[in-house]
């Protein structure tokens, strides 16, 4: 059995260097007063539908903001940048008594209206864009508008010579490991008692200021009140390949689900409620910390695309944006990551197992909701150790690879990345869900929304003071006026029904078959 050091000797210089990567940004637009934003999607900022770099997530008032793929953290963090101050030029509006929009800087929302009143991302008349708000009206039918309000960073990460049984081993060790990134990087400890209207819950006041907390809690966007769903609870997806991936995503695209069912495709009066009436109406409606994905073709559906073409790339999906970084992450954060992803590809990675899927889940809640408590202890195999202990152990093993990958592209930045993480663990005062905190309590009187208020409008007026080129306004006006454009084609070279359109898309026939079809023998 060859060790992690022999797997790592192995890969060469230039596969190092080959890492491709990219980054996916939500943020809710908000108002001065840090409620939510209810204008429309800027037209300045152009197509939601169709613009390259800047459309929505779930929400019209929720901007996501996209890189293309990069071979250096540094260039991908640059172009994410870029974007964040056009779009903050357009949300400016000097001499407006309504004043600047801007983006919320914390992964837990603004002040929010009642759920139904939050608007659903709007993408035009075509079938395609019509398709996109019905399946969002059907989230809200099936978790609340609320819950969809909840922003993320998506961190999209490839290598060359991996191939789908590789993937699927590396997707398997995060997800063994993903407590630990949880505990470093979550940011989101506190919440606005708007986002609590009407649910249970067993968050903390804290103080008098309409804000509620865990004392000891790191993410709640990746906990209980977070992107959770009982019917997906029921899935148990497993990670060890790609057709028992496939077979299990395509069992929730398929399997009637008797709550949606009472919902329906579409209410009495003829308009959508949702795209379908089974567990999971499309692939991107399964919620995971990471996903194998590969690039679609228009109109195909992604596990056709899996299932075809195999794995292309891996999404990281449990990233808060960090209040604290102008765009919400920073290089450290990504190379970390990049280390963090080699040590999940070349650890020994046994299959998993029902009761291990059951620990990696119960692992992460308590991560989420108590990472940072004195001596909390985790579950690996059955087995009790201390998170810190299993943290110091992983951040231990990381460091051949942070040295190997720091030969290929010079200097020391991977191990110095390492080590502050290392020193994190150690600190965890210092980890950023901590100084989330300490600033609530101590610089607004305990108040969550005056905290990612001060830090919105300072990470604004720092994007707006960067350099800014006319060039570069012109290439962006450019991109918005031709993604409006493309929309519009789009809308006029459409012919079919749209519930023609959407039963073609549902059809189960779009998924694709299994690589190996069931053999019928006659007795």
């Amino acid at each position: 059995m060859t060790s992690l050091q022999q797997r790592l000797d192995a890969i060469s210089g230039d596969r190092l260097l080959g890492q491709k990567r990219g980054l996916e940004k939500e943020s809710l637009r908000s108002q001065p007063d840090g409620k939510l934003a209810l204008t429309p999607h800027p037209a300045a900022l152009g197509s939601a539908l169709t613009h390259p770099h800047i459309t929505t997530d779930y929400s019209e008032s929720q901007l996501e903001l996209i890189t293309g793929v990069h071979a250096s953290v540094d260039a991908c963090l640059a172009e994410l940048t870029e974007v964040h101050q056009y779009t903050a030029r357009v949300l400016h509006k000097p001499g407006q008594s309504s004043g600047d929009e801007m983006m919320w800087a914390s992964s837990m929302p603004c002040g929010l209206p009642t759920d139904e009143t939050i608007p659903l991302g709007r993408y035009g008349s075509s079938n395609v864009g019509r398709a996109k708000s019905v399946y969002r009206m059907g989230l809200g039918h099936r978790y609340g508008r609320r819950m969809q309000t909840i922003s993320g960073i998506h961190y999209n990460w490839s290598m060359p010579g991996i191939d789908n049984d590789g993937y699927f081993a590396l997707i398997r060790n995060f997800r063994r490991h993903a407590f630990l990134l949880l505990a470093l990087f979550g940011a989101s400890p506190a919440v606005c008692s708007s986002f609590l209207a009407g649910r249970e819950h067993d968050l903390q006041p804290l103080g008098n200021g309409g804000s509620f907390y865990k004392p000891f809690g790191t993410t709640l966007r990746m906990g209980r009140l977070g992107y959770q769903s009982d019917a997906q609870a029921t899935l148990g997806v497993s990670y060890n390949g790609l057709e028992g991936y496939a077979a299990s995503l395509h069992d929730a695209l398929t399997r009637p689900w008797p709550a949606y069912e009472a919902i329906g495709v579409r209410n009495p009066g003829g308009d959508y409620n949702q795209l379908a009436t089974t567990l999971l109406q499309i692939e991107n409606e399964f919620y995971g910390t990471i996903r194998p994905k590969r690039v679609i073709q228009p109109g195909e559906r992604p596990l056709h695309a899996l299932r075809e073409r195999g794995v292309e790339y891996v999404e990281v999906r449990l990233l808060d944006l960090n209040p604290f970084e102008t765009i919400g992450i920073a290089a450290p954060t990504l190379r970390f990551l990049d280390v963090f992803l080699m040590h999940c590809l070349l650890s020994e990675s046994p299959p998993d197992t029902p009761d291990e899927i059951h620990e990696i889940t119960q692992n992460q809640q308590l991560t989420a909701s108590r990472g940072r408590e004195p001596g909390l202890r985790l579950t690996r195999h059955g087995e009790s150790l201390t998170l810190t202990q299993w943290g110091a152990e992983i951040i231990g093993g990381l460091m051949p690879i942070a040295q190997a990958m720091d030969a290929a592209h010079g200097g020391d930045a991977h191990v110095q990345a390492v080590a502050a993480a290392g020193a994190s663990l150690a600190a965890p005062d210092t980890l950023p869900s901590a100084r989330v905190l300490a600033a609530v309590r101590n610089e607004h009187s305990d108040s969550f929304v005056s905290f990612v208020r001060a830090q919105s409008l300072q990470t604004h007026n720092h994007l707006l003071d960067l350099p800014w080129s006319s060039g570069q306004q012109a290439r962006y006006e450019a991109m918005a006026a031709k993604s409006l454009d493309d929309q519009r084609a789009i809308e006029a070279n459409d012919t079919m029904p749209f519930d023609v359109y959407r039963e073609e898309y549902t059809s189960p026939a779009r998924l694709g078959r299994a690589a190996y079809e069931p053999v019928h023998h006659d007795v």
